[in-house]
């Protein structure tokens, strides 16, 4: 990522891709957002209905619990319903990851440890093989190996690195090396810990996450400081925010985090003052109306939204486009940082929307016709070439 500032530069660790279906996690590949449903996987429409909305918000990946023959036997249909790649979340019995491969799951999320005998875990490595399936391995410090908590007493960083070292080991004795690895706990301190010293003893790609994060505001926030506190360090390839919330939600959050450390843009980025006795117009109301009125634009833009000139000038001059709040009922507009019109206050919120959308309209036209003009430059070079 390069930030307008030097200050402002995150330097990625390396690590080896891997694939998800079609989506690339690990090397120079983007840093995806997952979620998971909570439907009945057996139930495949709730569950398809569940990830469109999650497709909607901008997910990259969608895991899916695969307890029964019920849900796997579901899952071929989840997969060709939808337009994300699907992991099937495998616990113990090693016939439902095998159903899960033969049945289109991208990935398997597993604890080759928790499959059994040797003989299993050859098994649901033939599968991943045949059909094409990555694999995450999935530590968790509340289902520890009894040996490691005999040996350190309680959860701690080198139990969790050590668990997701030795199961690593295990896929590489089968010759498998299309896996990452999480090491995930709800102790904030705990999972910082064990994935930053995870990320220096391996080269695998690293799925990050707080597990059990807990409600929409407090696990929003936990997650936010553990992993911006990773992504910030460069550690994280692919990660989940845990909520009890919808699995949407848990996708809108991942991108907010993604988008304030520059290291992925979506949609609009509004700037917006907290409000005070000097704004020129309810800016609460205003940021939250044009947040649900923009919420199906997805190329990146920049917006700020400030109640009065104070601020408002100042952040302009970082956005591609702004609202200050002015006086005799007009606001001021401003364009790429400058002072451009005024707005009469009933209309400002159509008016913005009308802007953005217009703006968002140029750019994608001026993206298309530079890739236009990239392919026909190419032409003549495939013509010699032949």
């Amino acid at each position: 990522m390069s930030g307008y500032r030097p200050y402002q530069h995150i330097e990625r660790r390396k690590s080896r891709q891997i694939h998800v279906g079609k989506v690339a996690v690990g090397g120079d590949a983007p840093i995806s957002i997952q979620t998971m449903t909570n439907t009945l996987t057996s139930d495949a429409q709730a569950t398809i209905e569940q990830i469109r909305l999650a497709e909607l918000a901008g997910v990259d990946i969608v895991r899916v619990s695969c307890p029964d023959e019920e849900s796997t036997a579901a899952l071929a249909e989840i997969v060709r319903e939808v337009n994300v790649p699907i992991v099937a979340d495998i616990h113990f019995h090693y016939k439902r990851a095998i159903e899960a491969a033969q049945a289109g799951a991208a990935c398997l999320r597993i604890n080759p440890g928790n499959i059994g005998s040797p003989e299993r875990v050859r098994e649901v490595v033939k599968a991943a093989k045949d059909y094409g399936c990555s694999i995450r391995i999935g530590v968790n410090a509340g289902s520890l190996e009894k040996h490691l908590l005999e040996k350190y007493g309680e959860p701690n960083p080198d139990a969790l690195v050590e668990s997701a070292l030795e199961h690593a080991k295990i896929l590489e004795d089968h010759d498998f090396r299309e896996f990452k690895i999480s090491v995930k706990a709800s102790d904030v301190f705990l999972a910082v810990a064990a994935y930053q010293q995870l990320a220096d003893a391996c080269d695998y790609p690293l799925h990050i996450g707080i597990t059990e994060a807990g409600s929409k505001r407090a696990g929003t926030v936990k997650s936010s400081i553990g992993l911006g506190n990773l992504l910030w360090a460069g550690v994280g390839d692919t990660m989940r925010v845990s909520l009890s919330a919808a699995p949407e939600e848990e996708v809108l959050v991942g991108w907010d985090i993604l988008k304030s450390l520059g290291l992925r843009h979506r949609g609009v980025k509004i700037i917006s003052c907290p409000s005070c006795a000097r704004q020129g117009f309810n800016v609460i109301e205003t940021v939250q109306t044009l947040e649900d009125r923009l919420a199906h634009i997805k190329t990146p833009l920049t917006l700020s939204i400030i109640g009065c000139v104070v601020n408002g000038p100042g952040e302009a001059l970082m956005t591609d486009l702004g609202v200050t709040g002015g006086g005799s009922g007009r606001h001021m507009v401003y364009s790429a940082g400058k002072q451009d019109h005024t707005v009469p206050a009933d209309d400002m919120i159509s008016h913005v929307v009308d802007l953005v959308e217009a703006r968002v309209a140029q750019i994608e036209a001026e993206e298309a016709k530079a890739k236009q003009d990239g392919q026909a430059e190419q032409l003549p070079d495939m013509a010699s070439a032949n």
